[in-house]
């Protein structure tokens, strides 16, 4: 059975290595899982959607719960699939200072990221578009 869940998190620590790492330990890790995925941050904010098997998925998620490199954890999706949609990517990322300001506008109140103000199917269809629009990188 696979799921996707869709979360948002504040970065504990905001420097690049920070960010860098977290990407790493996921590109390690994720293969040996069947975990697939992207990871938004902007602003000290984690979007990060994650899909696989539905023991995978709730370990991972349990795992990040309780990482001191994330704080105020908010599940915003989960769902049943039939298909990924992020297969590509054992944790592709998304590069926000490229991101055209518009496209964050079409989905919040500001141009930013900010998935804690909007639904989660909002913050779905953000990622939907940024990987519509190859916004996506770090394909590994």
């Amino acid at each position: 059975m696979l799921v996707r869940l869709l979360y948002a998190s504040r970065a504990v620590e905001t420097q690049p290595e920070a960010i860098e790492s977290i990407l790493q330990q996921s590109r390690n890790h994720n293969p040996s899982t069947g975990v697939t995925g992207v990871l938004c941050y902007g602003g000290g904010i984690f979007l990060q959607a994650i899909e696989g098997g539905r023991m995978a998925i709730s370990e991972l998620y349990g795992h990040i719960q309780r990482d001191k490199r994330h704080k105020d954890v908010v599940l915003l999706h989960y769902e049943e699939i039939s298909e990924r949609r992020f297969a590509g990517w054992t944790m592709g990322e998304v590069n926000m200072t490229r991101i055209n300001a518009s496209i964050l506008l079409k989905y919040a109140e500001r141009p930013e990221l900010d998935p804690y103000s909007v639904s989660g199917k909002v913050s779905l269809a953000l990622l939907e578009e940024l990987m519509a629009t190859a916004s996506i990188i770090g394909r590994a």
